[in-house]
């Protein structure tokens, strides 16, 4: 785990972030824990539990983002889910427990890319040599016959050197457009099969694929194609042979329980006590399910037994109608932190659009020079656009900085559909222009709630 400061990784944030510094602290020094709880005695250790948070604040103030870009930073396995899909056991729907099955899945291709990486050089030696041998396969003996030991040594020595010229040909890339036979393995494909079971529809699927994928026999057919793909097909042929399946399925189930981050949006939504008089039975119901998993439990997936006691959860929501009281006591117990996000005005959305390292004027900046046209922005202009979002906010729901792509993207509207036939041209984005293109939509409030 990588050991960044809690002032880091504030830092980290801040370029991609506008404001929002209480949820920033908050995110840094929960992550920094999860180093310095690496570094306490092995029987400390364990006893030390993850303080999760709940970020409070209306949608589109960067709850998700900043729980993203932690992730992120710390190279550890991470989960987005909402509340809202979820149901209590006994109801058609997910489980909770498939959020730690998906997080699992997540850790076991994040490990498998890195070892990828890993033997990648290795791999494509490997591969050069299987596709040498289908360029110019090798010298063999013929069987019962006599043997000409003179003669096969110089037929394997002039071999040797044809082979390696191949090889410099082959680098060089002169034998791209050569055609050659390579022998494929293909799993043949099963139905899905779906059936609903105490452990989960998705767990039950995935668990009879694999059984029947080693009933039936893989299948080899030799197919002929260009020398770069064979190259490429070779290489990853090789890469899967050179993983160590075993140990990759114990790194990534170790990064999940050590290092997990779990984010639940929408969690004001399973908020609510029951009364008995309403229909919605389930919220209460998925509070209590999802208690034990965010407590500490083991849950069975593929990869064998994972436990949740040391995974970071971080829930969100707007909390416009219910407020965090509203939870049941003993969810509430389990996020003992609480940050509130604040609502975004007129110079934070000036920020936004211009400060981080992926700003939308950026963004829309690099996307029309593919096009040959450069565009350039004005202060002015800039402020147009954010004061133009602002109002939308006011008058309309508060979508936060979402509401910057529906402007921006009205803004550029024209320019983006005109851009092939205006080929070094350049434009300018000023506050006129910026005008020119929304005053109408904003004057007519029934237009604005359609279109903004």
């Amino acid at each position: 785990m990588k050991s960044f400061t809690p002032r880091e990784i504030v830092s980290e944030l801040d370029k991609y972030i506008i404001g929002q510094r209480q949820a920033k602290r908050a995110v840094a020094i929960a992550l920094r824990n999860r180093w310095r709880r690496q570094q306490v005695r092995p029987e400390l250790r364990d006893e030390i539990s993850p303080k999760n948070i709940i970020m409070i604040g209306p949608t589109g103030v960067g709850k998700t983002e900043i729980s993203r870009r932690l992730a992120k930073l710390a190279e550890a396995p991470f989960i987005k889910v909402e509340a809202s899909k979820f149901t209590e056991v006994g109801y058609v729907g997910r489980d909770v427990e498939s959020i730690i099955r998906d997080l699992a899945e997540l850790a076991i291709k994040m490990v498998k890319d890195e070892e990828k990486a890993g033997v990648r050089l290795k791999a494509r030696d490997s591969a050069e040599e299987r596709l040498l041998d289908c360029l110019l396969p090798p010298v063999t003996a013929p069987p019962f016959q006599a043997i000409d030991q003179d003669r096969l040594a110089k037929e394997r020595e002039l071999q040797k050197s044809t082979r390696d010229k191949l090889r410099a040909l082959l680098r060089e890339g002169k034998l791209d457009d050569r055609t050659v036979e390579i022998e494929t393995t293909e799993q043949q494909k099963m139905p899905s099969i779906e059936i609903l079971s105490s452990q989960g529809v998705e767990e039950m699927d995935m668990n009879l694929k694999d059984m029947f994928s080693n009933l039936f026999p893989k299948k080899t057919r030799k197919r002929k194609v260009k020398v770069p793909e064979a190259f490429e097909f070779l290489t990853q042929e090789e890469t899967q042979r050179l993983i160590d399946m075993e140990k990759v399925v114990k790194e990534a189930v170790e990064r999940v329980e050590q290092s997990g981050i779990v984010f639940i949006d929408e969690i004001d939504k399973i908020a609510g006590r029951q009364t008995g008089q309403t229909p919605d039975i389930s919220r209460e119901g998925v509070q209590r399910d999802l208690l034990p998993i965010v407590e500490g439990s083991t849950v069975n997936t593929k990869y064998g037994m994972v436990k949740t006691d040391h995974i970071l959860f971080i829930a969100s929501g707007a909390f416009h109608v219910s407020k965090p009281s509203d939870l049941i006591p003993e969810f509430q117990g389990r996020f003992p932190i609480r940050v509130e996000l604040d609502p975004l005005g007129e110079d934070e959305f000036i920020r936004i659009l211009t400060e981080p390292e992926n700003a939308l004027l950026k963004q829309y900046k690099a996307l029309l020079e593919t096009e040959g046209v450069e565009v350039t922005y004005t202060d002015d202009g800039v402020r147009e656009i954010a004061s133009m979002a602002t109002i939308v906010n006011e008058r309309m729901e508060n979508i936060g900085a979402r509401r910057l792509h529906t402007v921006m993207e009205r803004v550029f509207d024209e320019i983006s559909f005109d851009a092939p036939d205006m080929r070094d041209k350049k434009l300018v984005i000023d506050g006129e222009y910026v005008r020119k293109r929304l005053s109408e939509v904003i004057k007519d409030e029934d237009l604005s709630r359609y279109i903004l």
